[in-house]
């Protein structure tokens, strides 16, 4: 993990530019880097690195002796880079697994590039041999890129948006940032002037079809049919394989634990694996919530069961009020559950990054929007309409939990691995029928926990947990953590302003005084952006006024017997 941040064709002073670059420090807490393009003196590329791998030279840009005309700027982790090394032959200069994107791009262009990555990244490409600049994203969007480009050619591009909003321009006082989309790349032409030209932006992956890269993977072609055992074997080899090719680190794993099923599976696997190649040093799982709240309860429960060495955060409701406004910084959001729900993935990263040398961090993202984990699936009328649902929430993942989940470790020079989001994983249940993915007998995700029941990984009890809503999961049991919320906002948004709210923001107006408070505070950093979420998220096939769980009939009968 790490941030990235380039500049082409700037007509301001490349050191009054820069500072831009120091907005995204947090996400790379090790090492700085500002490197001007040779014979472009208006180009440049800044980086803050967070070493995990190749700590000698792993530095960027990367620029390696065979291919000098190449500079690349990456953040994110190519999994099978050495799986390619082996097939393609390729000579490598570092140990880092970045590098492989040079010799892939010199061997057969960007779309074979992109298509041959197993991995998360966001990265900027720039051959100057051929006068070209290249963006691209990974499928789920897991890491972040956000990118500004004005009618005259001046290209800026960044790990977040913060990087981008204050940047200079002379023609354009404040021009338009944007998040770069997810599965794919874009190719520009880079004139004699530093200044770029937008060719074209193509989609290289769709998250339903098998990757390229599968060809290469360590496990071999999977048995077919939809006969039941045979499809929980194979969510088992491919859920396993997803976690040891994410073991990948020089730096100490540790895991998030809620005690939901999701992060629970991902800890046991995880640690079962660490022993298998003897990593010599303990799991260290992390748990958040307020004094005695389900999630820590569980939590601790699912530790003892795999032996891991377990810390808990306790935090009282007015450490969660404070971090709102640090929170709604770091996410460059207003959404109002991604808001809830990171306060305490937040406050959980502070702990790791000052408490312990945990910096690589397994989490169980993906799970719900893959495997129908929300509780309004049970609603779905149809087993297609569900699986279009699971599918769309796939796809808008880098507006919602994705996002989260790296801004909120990120914030703290961490970084986030998420198994569930892996391609051969995702393809693969995708392509199961429907009517198997559905909930069954009251069950979310029920597929998911039918294939570990035999595994004697987990507790049956946490193997079958509800799912809790976030905001209630980490909350105590005299109040919870959303009725703390709504208690506290309700005292510092008026009734007048919430019926204004619609002229004064006519996107996406706000409709509670929540959404209302937390849309204040987006705009005091982000004025103007609100662009940047298209939409709340919200369930479906429910009146829903609020995107909580918790405000679902399924969910109050389930938690209230």
């Amino acid at each position: 993990m790490c941030g990235i941040w380039a500049l082409f064709g700037s007509d301001e002073c490349l050191s009054v530019q820069c500072l831009s670059a120091m907005k995204i420090a947090h996400r790379g807490p090790d090492a700085f880097r500002f490197e001007n393009v040779n014979e472009f003196t208006n180009c440049c590329f800044g980086f803050h690195r967070l070493a995990v791998v190749d700590q000698l030279y792993g530095m960027q840009p990367i620029r390696v002796k065979k291919f000098p005309y190449l500079w690349l700027c990456y953040n994110g982790e190519i999994y099978n880079f050495k799986q390619l090394q082996k097939q393609f032959g390729f000579e490598y200069q570092t140990l880092g697994d970045g590098e492989v994107i040079l010799h892939l791009y010199n061997r057969g262009g960007i779309e074979q590039t992109t298509s041959m990555l197993d991995g998360v990244f966001a990265f900027i490409l720039l051959d100057t041999a051929n006068r070209k600049v290249f963006l691209a994203r990974d499928t789920y969007g897991v890491r972040p890129l956000f990118k500004v480009l004005t009618d005259d050619g001046f290209l800026g591009v960044c790990s977040e948006a913060k990087g981008l909003i204050n940047l200079k321009h002379s023609t354009s006082l404040h021009p338009k940032v944007e998040p770069f989309l997810p599965g794919h790349y874009e190719v520009l032409d880079l004139k004699p002037s530093g200044k770029v030209a937008s060719v074209e932006l193509v989609k290289f992956h769709s998250y339903k079809d098998e990757p390229l890269h599968a060809a290469c993977d360590t496990v071999e072609n999977l048995p077919s049919g939809f006969d039941l055992e045979t499809i929980k074997s194979n969510i088992r080899i491919l859920f396993e394989n997803a976690v040891r090719k994410r073991l990948m680190a020089h730096r100490r794993i540790g895991c998030l634990l809620s005690g939901g099923l999701d992060s629970s599976l991902v800890a046991a696997v995880l640690l079962k694996l660490m022993k298998e190649i003897n990593i010599s040093y303990p799991l260290q799982t992390f748990a958040i919530g307020m004094e005695n709240s389900p999630d820590l309860l569980a939590a601790r429960k699912v530790a003892a069961h795999i032996g891991s060495e377990h810390h808990e955060v306790i935090f009282n409701s007015e450490e969660g009020i404070q971090a709102i406004e640090d929170v709604i910084f770091a996410l460059e959001t207003y959404d109002i559950t991604t808001i809830r729900a990171s306060i305490g993935m937040y406050l959980v990263s502070k702990y790791i990054r000052k408490k312990t040398d945990s910096v690589v961090i397994f989490s169980g993202e993906g799970s719900d929007e893959l495997t129908q984990g929300y509780i309004y699936f049970h609603k779905a009328p149809s087993p297609e309409e569900a699986a279009e649902e699971s599918e769309r929430l796939l796809k808008e993942l880098y507006l919602f939990d994705v996002l989260r989940a790296d801004r909120t470790t990120a914030a703290h020079g961490l970084e986030l691995r998420v198994p569930f989001l892996d391609h051969r994983f995702t393809s693969y249940y995708l392509s199961l029928p429907a009517e198997l993915r559905i909930p069954k007998n009251g069950i979310e995700k029920y597929l998911l926990r039918q294939s570990f029941e035999d595994s004697n990984l987990l507790p049956k009890e946490i193997l079958w947990r509800p799912k809790e809503a976030f905001s209630d999961g980490i909350a105590s049991l005299k109040k919870s953590w959303f009725s703390i919320l709504q208690d506290y906002i309700d005292q510092q948004i008026d009734d007048l302003l919430l019926e204004k709210a619609a002229e004064k923001y006519p996107f996406n107006p706000p409709k509670t005084k929540e959404s209302y408070y937390y849309r204040q505070i987006f705009e005091k950093h982000y004025l103007g952006h609100s662009s940047w979420l298209p939409h709340y998220w919200m369930p479906r096939w429910v009146k829903a006024t609020d995107p909580s769980a918790r405000t679902l009939k399924h969910y109050k009968s389930a938690t209230q017997e």
